[in-house]
């Protein structure tokens, strides 16, 4: 085929009128090839085109054009240079190279590789391409993919974090189990067949599990109950970047797992919900020097990643063999280059960010008091306005809750987690922690001028157990993840109640969990803060007690459907809140309370209380908590009303009697929630909600959350 020398930017494979344009990076590189293929499924090229050193580079950019190619070529690179690991290079000429900057990968396959314990399978004398141990059909090809979408004038939707609820999921997970009553399970067009429910949930925000394209067959561990091979099932391994991942699109056309992923956001944007992504920047899924050469290895070993002072070794501060070099330079622009593509072109709304920490570490690894990265993203102009959410800490020590460097910077609150599930399990505690959490963690986010928006509050999420299995197991039961229960953490601050484990619905070891599930619920719904749910927790999924469900395609991970039925006074529960929640100002306020009454109407703006209606002693009162929160002010700011509203939490295993502080004058007090009423007494209609009488206390049964409004 006839070549042209083409242009060094963009990255990538970028179409024409005329033809196909090819760029990629390789500083260290002595030769680069562009392969081209006929069928995802062949081994061996049709069309070999090599780049010219001298016309075909510009810098570190070799450059191509291919006049009369096609979208939905196949293709994929040889790159040859020294091999020589203790300086950091594992250039392998024999070894055939996905595109950093590829759009779509070919096929629902699996990624045959040899992983020979104790080989460094980067070595020309262990070759992964061309030798009888190898298939090199398993390879995936790079598909040549346009831009080109009707997107019926969506935009992204981009809502203030004040006025986010965010619902955390996995594609398949949502769809995939025959209950779901879909026609493309476990697909993006699955997630499509679910919005209407999603809608009536009433959620703002999709967060899903990583999409990026990634090996799901990489592990070689058994199931030791089933014999079943185990699964990269969340995806954090990505080895893709610009790719959405080819196994959740419902069909096996190329490239259709493109049209499928901008389908999927359109429609949800179309209900009003928006889309984050969980991004995994810290690593790839090419392991240590014994893993597998996909792509950022086999280009420049010595630049994409951090290696050891031996040069042979990658710093591991992810947990998963190496870690991406990420304030270097070149990685910068790609992650840069990446999120202007899946907000641009993809139209997503917001990030989150896996061991967002290791952004902030220099070439050397050490954490940076000002990182490159994280402000850049921080400060993009594209990025104004989408969603940067930090998982605040990484797998080597780091935590920096409450002072992620970079600015306007969101993070994923575990001191919220901990604290609230600390204070509901009963432990002997003060009350403090929990007055500091539910009011948006001041503690951590106003030294720097950050807000209670910033802080992302959760009480469960993917990694740990289900908000059903936190009231149902004191201890993690992981054994069918074939790493005899030491994987998954052990400080679950869970409690059984009594049993470990599943039992009859209406019993009172069941019906003190589905209290505890709500007051749970309530607690996060009516706090400062961001609140993140976990999908299927508004209808108690379980996981039988697994707390690390990574590796399980199975039904542990999915969601089964006939629980939302079977569970439907929680699931109405958690939507009643979810609705209070967005249509009240004053608990999408977004400054911190005071304490003072900064608008002279003889009303603080949060007043505390013991259950004797005395200020609390902070490091005393222990499992009993009173507040009273002023929405006038939050009226005013909001332009629209807000009621006053007046909390009583009972962790204590005994019912009390609270003293409840007196309403502003010529309103009353109306009794909205209490967890500790059977439904549909337990949350009542503003409308139709009881007055309280007498108005100056209230009996809160043990274990359970009231919540008061003056009208």
């Amino acid at each position: 085929m006839k070549t042209e020398a083409g242009r060094p930017l963009p990255l990538g494979a970028t179409i024409h009128e005329r033809g196909i344009q090819f760029a990629v990076f390789s500083r260290n590189a002595t030769a680069v090839s562009l392969l081209l293929f006929d069928k995802p499924e062949d081994g061996i090229p049709v069309e070999e085109l090599v780049f010219d050193p001298v016309n075909d580079r510009s810098g570190d950019i070799w450059h191509i054009f291919v006049p009369d190619l096609k979208p939905g070529a196949l293709y994929l690179y040889r790159v040859d240079g020294p091999y020589n690991p203790e300086r950091g290079h594992r250039f392998n000429r024999n070894k055939m190279l996905l595109d950093p900057y590829a759009k779509a990968l070919a096929g629902n396959f699996h990624w045959k590789l040899n992983h020979a314990v104790g080989w460094d399978l980067s070595s020309p004398q262990r070759d992964l391409s061309f030798n009888t141990e190898f298939d090199p059909s398993g390879i995936p090809k790079c598909i040549v993919i346009g831009d080109e979408f009707d997107w019926q004038g969506d935009r992204p939707l981009n809502y203030p974090l004040r006025k986010s609820v965010i619902y955390e999921t996995h594609v398949r997970s949502l769809s995939q189990d025959e209950s779901s009553g879909v026609s493309h399970p476990g697909s993006y067009l699955g997630v499509v067949e679910k919005i209407p429910y999603l809608k009536q949930l009433g959620i703002t925000s999709l967060e899903l599990l990583p999409t990026m394209e990634f090996d799901e067959f990489e592990f070689e561990r058994m199931n030791p109950m089933t014999g079943k091979p185990l699964q990269n099932y969340w995806g954090y391994g990505t080895i893709a970047f610009f790719a959405p991942k080819g196994s959740y699109s419902s069909g096996p056309g190329l490239g259709e797992q493109v049209t499928e992923f901008k389908t999927m956001i359109r429609e949800l944007h179309k209900a009003g919900i928006e889309v984050i992504m969980d991004v995994v920047f810290n690593h790839t899924g090419e392991g240590n020097e014994l893993g597998p050469t996909y792509s950022f290895r086999g280009f420049d070993n010595s630049i994409y990643y951090i290696l050891d002072e031996n040069r042979r070794y990658y710093r591991n501060y992810s947990g998963c063999g190496n870690t991406l070099n990420c304030n270097h330079p070149l990685v910068r622009t790609m992650i840069i280059d990446s999120l202007h593509y899946w907000v641009l072109e993809m139209h997503v709304d917001g990030f989150r960010f896996d061991l967002g920490s290791i952004l902030g570490r220099d070439q050397r690894g050490n954490l940076m008091e000002n990182p490159p990265m994280l402000e850049t993203i921080a400060e993009d102009p594209v990025l104004r306005h989408t969603k940067i959410i930090a998982e605040a800490w990484d797998a080597a020590g780091a935590y920096q809750v409450g002072w992620f460097p970079g600015g306007r910077w969101a993070e994923w609150n575990d001191r919220f987690r901990d604290d609230v599930r600390r204070f509901w399990r009963g432990d002997d505690i003060g009350v403090g922690c929990l007055a500091t959490r539910i009011t948006g963690s001041a503690d951590l986010y106003l030294r720097d001028g950050r807000k209670p928006f910033h802080s992302i509050n959760f009480v469960t999420s993917h990694d740990g157990f289900t908000l059903n299995d936190l009231v149902s197991y004191t201890q993690k039961h992981n054994e069918i993840n074939g790493e005899e229960n030491r994987d998954g953490s052990d400080n679950n601050l869970s409690s059984n109640y009594g049993f470990e484990g599943e039992v009859a619905a209406g019993t009172p070891i069941d019906e003190i969990r589905k209290r505890q599930v709500k007051n749970f619920m309530a607690t996060l719904l009516l706090s400062l803060g961001t609140p993140m749910f976990l999908g299927g927790d508004e209808f108690r999924r379980t996981q039988k007690g697994n707390n690390n469900a990574y590796c399980q395609n199975s039904r542990i991970s999915w969601f089964d459907w006939k629980l939302a039925e079977e569970n439907r006074e929680i699931r109405d529960f958690f939507s009643r809140l979810v609705r209070f929640r967005l249509s009240h100002p004053v608990l999408l306020r977004p400054e911190f309370f005071t304490g003072k009454d900064e608008r002279f109407n003889a009303m603080p703006d949060v007043s505390w209380f013991d259950e004797k209606g005395q200020a609390p002693d902070w490091e005393k009162q222990k499992k009993l908590l009173a507040l009273c929160i002023d929405g006038h002010e939050a009226s005013m700011e909001a332009d629209r009303d807000s009621k006053d509203l007046f909390m009583m939490f009972n962790a204590g295993p005994d019912d009390r009697v609270f003293l409840v502080a007196p309403p502003r004058k010529g309103l009353s007090w109306y009794r909205l929630i209490d967890t500790g009423m059977a439904s549909p007494e337990d949350f009542m209609e503003e409308e139709t909600s009881p007055l309280l009488h007498p108005q100056n206390h209230y009996y809160v049964t043990r274990q359970s959350f009231v919540l008061l409004m003056a009208k």
